[in-house]
């Protein structure tokens, strides 16, 4: 027989356990390598878009509101001396290189923090004590957390009233007017839709069926019975059944089935989305387990028929 022969013939190469060693080890580096990748760029994009525009507002705002403090010489009286403080209306104050002057509480503060050269301008100094008193990272990041679950739980409930919604449904209408933009926004909103959307399809079990013809299987999930007209037309149980498409399971379409026309797979609804993502090259353990023992009960029948007799 050709079978055994070619089997034979196909020797592994001198790098073969080399390639699989490095494969091996790919495979197992890259599952924790790329989520720590993804959620460094979630991470970056959060404080590239969202935190370090709110930061630079908030610093804004509160210069412009320190600046105030400044005071030129003449205004805190004539016997004012450089490089020291005098009570003048009952306050301290500290005169900086370019001759303006500040209260002397945020000039220590800001001498505090630097350890250092002190800035020459005025406004150099409020912007230090801005930044080292109220924009620490450890005091940000808090405050920021929960203006940015505020925001969104105030969002959710203007959309969940019929005015936002009304809102919301017209900017998608001109959102799917845009040529390329619809696309983009389509394919994200799916995505979004089936990671945080409370989903109302619940999967039952895990079928097989012959579509989109026979003699071709299609992984399917069962979510219920279908419709009590159709059952009668068919004159048997049915099942109504979601087909996910391959290699992103967030859309799909439904079909109607007989359920006599279905196969049940030993198989989990995550091993099913597994298999649907990578193109079925992910498959269970234990399916791979039984294909083997097939094949090699296979391949030694093939072996026992080829083999010689002894006359």
């Amino acid at each position: 027989m050709d079978v055994p022969k070619i089997m034979a013939d196909k020797k592994p190469g001198a790098l073969d356990p080399f390639r699989r060693a490095v494969l091996r080890g790919l495979a197992v580096l890259l599952p924790p390598l790329l989520t720590i990748v993804i959620f460094l760029w979630v991470g970056n994009t959060v404080v590239n878009y969202l935190l370090e525009p709110m930061e630079s507002g908030a610093r804004s705002f509160l210069i412009s509101h320190f600046q105030g403090e400044i005071l030129e010489p003449g205004q805190v009286g004539s016997e004012f001396v450089r490089d020291g403080t005098k009570e003048t209306a009952q306050r301290p104050f500290v005169q900086t290189e370019d001759g303006r002057v500040l209260p002397a509480g945020i000039y220590d503060f800001a001498r505090r923090e630097i350890r250092g050269p002190m800035p020459d301008s005025a406004d150099e100094v409020i912007k230090v004590y801005v930044e080292r008193r109220f924009l620490r990272r450890h005091t940000v990041i808090p405050i920021f957390l929960c203006v940015f679950l505020m925001v969104l739980y105030l969002l959710g409930k203007f959309l969940a009233a019929g005015v936002g919604r009304f809102f919301w449904m017209q900017f998608e209408r001109v959102i799917h007017r845009l040529p390329l933009v619809r696309n983009v926004y389509s394919s994200v909103k799916q995505v979004t839709d089936f990671m945080f959307s409370e989903r109302e399809i619940e999967y039952t079990r895990v079928v097989a069926i012959e579509y989109p013809r026979k003699g071709i299987w299609t992984l399917a999930m069962v979510t219920g019975e279908s419709l009590l007209d159709i059952r009668c037309a068919a004159n048997e149980p049915v099942l109504s059944v979601l087909v996910p498409t391959s290699p992103m399971p967030f859309t799909g379409f439904t079909v109607t089935v007989k359920k006599s026309e279905t196969v049940d797979l030993n198989i989990t609804i995550d091993q099913a989305f597994q298999f649907i993502v990578s193109c079925g090259v992910v498959v269970p353990t234990h399916q791979i387990a039984q294909a083997l023992a097939e094949r090699d009960r296979a391949t030694s029948g093939v072996s026992s028929l080829g083999a010689p007799t002894d006359a």
